[in-house]
């Protein structure tokens, strides 16, 4: 390849060339003198070894591959690149394509030539990507063509070449490298544009645009001024533009008519006033026309606040304005004065207050179901052990020792008064005796004594805190479900972190939120009234869900934070006053301002302060169905009572009519004596004993 340099007279330097290019030496320029040097090759920028003066030297480049020069070393150098670019990379499609395939090239193709940054798609590779596009979409387009293979020495020319050539000079379409347009005379390319690219101490970045139509048209604004515009901002009067967000920017309310500034008032109207009066400019307040903060059409172009910065139709952009990397390709941004994050804000779900039963809410009703499972099952198996065991029975005798009489404490009912004793952390008289019984015993023992403690553990929770039940907790829950609609305020910061987003919860966000039309909202306020009125919540800032909050108390931030920004004052890209502007917020954050203004803003006039949580006395609704459960227990005993006396009071009339049956039955068979009363008087004694065949059985004979 052919490689010329050309610069201006009056230049003298020392030029050598060396096996990989050429190495200046030295080079030197008169006073008043800039260098010049114009490259048709890029690899010839790392063969020199620069040791320019005085910072002034210019450097052009005619080949369009400048951008994808690794030029970190020259960033601060003081040394203006410039160059071209035919990549439409402002076009969010042709970003989408050039990153995909540089993905690619990274896994697949060699190491990069020496000062080349891998992995960036070079303008041959666009232009033939393009190329291979146009004849695609014209064959399409082309009648059937037979094609036969063609012979390289031979000159007859294909038959339907004439007629695919005519379809190519008459195809458009929007290509990596732009609006492709053909000449129907000469087939050459027509209507393209050549961004005009500068390297500045933040990157390469866009300073014009060359055309054929038009030619050169150069849009950068100096970032180095004048003393006046630098020095001091003092007496200057600057347009500020903005958008109506609560609590940031709103119409002041007043019984009279306000002009000029005086109109508006807000957290951002107030630190426009502290930065002017710290920095000494006046201002004039301007509304957006189109109501947006600013974000890129499916062409690139941008609207909102940020398309007025670009066209300098505003010196100022203060609003809520999010710092992203999209826009400061664009705009300066300041300092961010606030901090914040995506958030969802949700209506409040209706609290469910205690209820009569509410002890029983410490573990759940299957808990309570194994627990009496658990508890009759144990009784059971205490009872048939303590029947097995021979060391669970005693002598019912122990001072006749040639009774053969034993007993045993565990029968079924007593198993089961052992097992409710442990339960309830009382215990009772029965003690095991068998090593088998104590084994059952003590587990019981060690069951019951963790499940207590458990439940309570968490009764005062229960009985005390009213339970707020929300059906989504976090950014997670709202990706699983469909039920809940949800999205965001259309075209604004949040919109595009979602559709940005190569996360994969997110990205499932994003399909939901674009395949409804009717889950983004024009603005806050129409988010707002939705998620009042129905299942709907909405995606925006947390600083602004926190004021909403405030104001509206059956609205709820849901989560925590699903990133991390900021927002900032806007200026032109390039402009003086984003600098001064810093330092000017830092100064009211360390002098507290910044809080204290948003304590003004966020606080006041806003929702009670929540009920202290610290642990209050307890009323009948928390614990009144203990008091249900103690008289359903008395009227319990008082039932068993009577069922024991009825069934008590039926044993002994039988036993009595039995009695006087037998005792007729004596008075004939027994002969009249003396003894014969005496017989009558124990039989009538010893009827409420119930011992009455003993006492017949021991009588004497005499004594009948």
């Amino acid at each position: 390849s052919e490689t010329w340099v050309t610069f201006l007279s009056n230049l003298s330097f020392s030029l050598t060339l060396q096996r990989n290019g050429f190495h200046i030496q030295s080079c030197q320029k008169k006073s008043g003198q800039n260098v010049f040097f114009f490259f048709s090759f890029l690899n010839l920028l790392f063969n020199f070894n620069f040791e320019i003066q005085h910072n002034t030297s210019n450097l052009f480049f005619s080949q369009q591959d400048l951008y994808a020069l690794d030029l970190e070393q020259y960033r601060y150098s003081g040394v203006n690149l410039t160059g071209f670019r035919i990549l439409n990379v402002d076009n969010p499609h042709v970003s989408a394509i050039i990153d995909k395939w540089s993905m690619e090239r990274l896994q697949t193709a060699p190491k990069p030539e020496p000062g080349l940054m891998a992995g960036v798609m070079m303008t041959d590779a666009a232009l033939l990507y393009d190329a291979v596009h146009i004849v695609s979409v014209c064959y399409q387009r082309a009648p059937q063509m037979t094609v036969n293979s063609l012979q390289c020495h031979r000159h007859k020319a294909w038959r339907f070449g004439g007629r695919f050539m005519n379809f190519i000079k008459e195809a458009q379409w929007e290509g990596l490298t732009g609006r492709i347009v053909f000449n129907k005379t000469s087939g050459l390319r027509t209507d393209f544009d050549l961004d005009v690219i500068s390297l500045k101490e933040d990157g390469l970045e866009k300073v014009g645009v060359w055309s054929p139509l038009d030619g050169l048209n150069i849009t950068e604004i100096a970032r180095r001024q004048g003393p006046n515009v630098t020095d001091s901002l003092t007496n200057r009067s600057l347009v500020v533009t903005t958008v109506l967000e609560e609590p940031f920017v709103m119409f002041a309310k007043s019984n009279t008519v306000l002009s000029g500034n005086r109109r508006f008032e807000g957290y951002c109207v107030d630190l426009l006033s502290e930065v002017s009066r710290i920095l000494g400019f006046s201002y004039e307040i301007r509304l957006v026309e189109d109501g947006k903060y600013g974000a890129q059409d499916e062409k690139g172009q941008w609207n909102g606040m940020i398309r007025e910065l670009i066209d300098h139709k505003a010196d100022l952009a203060v609003a809520p304005l999010t710092i992203t990397h999209v826009r400061e390709k664009v705009i300066d941004f300041s300092k961010p004065f606030m901090t914040l994050g995506i958030s969802i804000l949700y209506r409040k779900a209706n609290g469910t207050n205690p209820s009569v039963f509410s002890f029983l809410n410490p573990l759940s009703p299957d808990i309570w179901m194994y627990i009496l499972l658990a508890y009759l099952g144990v009784s059971c198996v205490l009872f048939v052990i303590a029947r097995f065991s021979p060391y669970e029975w005693y002598d019912a005798h122990p001072c006749n020792p040639g009774s053969d009489i034993v007993e045993n404490n565990f029968t079924l009912l007593n198993s089961f008064w052992f097992g409710m004793g442990a339960l309830m952390q009382q215990g009772s008289e029965l003690m095991p005796k068998a090593l088998s019984t104590r084994i059952i015993g003590g587990i019981w023992w060690f069951f019951t004594l963790i499940i207590i403690s458990s439940y309570t553990a968490n009764l005062a929770a229960f009985l005390t805190v009213e339970r707020m039940e929300s059906p989504i907790g976090s950014a997670d829950d709202l990706a699983k479900q469909t039920k809940i609609e949800y999205g965001a305020v259309k075209d604004g910061a949040t919109m595009i972190f979602f559709k940005k987003s190569k996360i994969s919860t997110f990205e499932k966000m994003w399909a939901f939120m674009s395949s409804k039309p009717s889950a983004l909202v024009k603005n806050n306020e129409e988010g707002i009234q939705r998620a009042l009125t129905s299942d709907y919540a909405l995606l925006m800032e947390s600083t602004t869900i926190e004021y909403i909050t405030q104001r509206n108390c059956n609205l709820t931030q849901i989560g925590g934070l699903i990133d991390s920004k900021g927002y900032g004052i806007g200026t032109p890209m390039g402009s003086p006053y984003r600098d001064k502007i810093t330092i000017a917020i830092l100064q009211l954050q360390e002098e507290a301002k910044l809080h204290a203004m948003k304590e003004k803003w966020w606080r006041s006039n806003g929702c009670p302060e929540e009920e202290s949580k610290e642990a209050s006395a307890l009323g009948i609704q928390n614990i009144g169905g203990l008091f249900i459960v103690l008289a359903a227990g008395l009227i319990l005993s008082v039932f068993v009572a009577t069922v024991e006396f009825v069934y008590k009071l039926r044993k002994t009339a039988e036993r009595e009519q039995v009695l006087a049956s037998f005792v007729f039955l004596l008075s004939w068979i027994i002969p009249k004596g003396r003894g014969a009363p005496s017989i009558m008087i124990l039989l009538a004694q010893s009827q409420p004993t119930g011992e009455f065949h003993t006492v017949c059985l021991t009588l004497p004979p005499a004594s009948f």
